[in-house]
């Protein structure tokens, strides 16, 4: 049979380097190399998705109480349900990154356990309740997840060059 040509490579883009949201290169699941997710990534997962159900779930109880008339500042209310619900969808989105081995997928989740961590501190100086407790200590969790070396090698194969 007459040899079969290759086209020749393509220089990377923006999309193939995980930059655009075409780049669909790395399906989720196990690893193109065919090892499967670590374990401390799955870890990493689940602790993301408690924060995202515990956001959905606390805008959705603000909603239902600004709508029984509850609630003693609407704007407040409204601002709290959209925050909560913005920045449920960015960890989600997150979340799917980092099933995909996109490194940008780290940064708004850490970029979030600081945040839960310097509010949880703060309300830990009026008074120490377990959901600020069970707050923190997630937000730790989730943060030393995101930087060990098996989540960081998963989530930067958007980076690798292609063997």
């Amino acid at each position: 049979p007459p040899p079969t040509h290759a086209p020749p490579p393509r220089p990377p883009s923006a999309t193939s380097r995980g930059l655009g949201e075409g780049y669909k290169s790395q399906p989720p699941g196990p690893s193109s190399d065919g090892g499967s997710r670590p374990p401390a990534l799955t870890a990493l997962v689940a602790g993301v998705g408690i924060e995202i159900a515990a956001l959905t779930v606390g805008a959705v109880l603000i909603l239902v109480e600004l709508l029984r008339g509850g609630s003693q500042s609407f704007g407040v209310s409204v601002f709290l349900v959209v925050f909560a619900l913005g920045v449920g969808a960015v960890l989600a989105a997150s979340v799917r990154g980092l099933l995909r081995g996109q490194r940008w997928a780290r940064s708004p989740v850490a970029t979030w356990q600081i945040l839960q961590g310097v509010v949880a501190v703060s309300s830990l100086q009026v008074g120490v309740t377990p959901w600020v407790v069970v707050a923190l200590v997630l937000a730790v969790v989730v943060l030393v997840l995101l930087m060990l070396r098996p989540v960081v090698e998963a989530t930067t194969r958007d980076v690798r060059p292609a063997a």
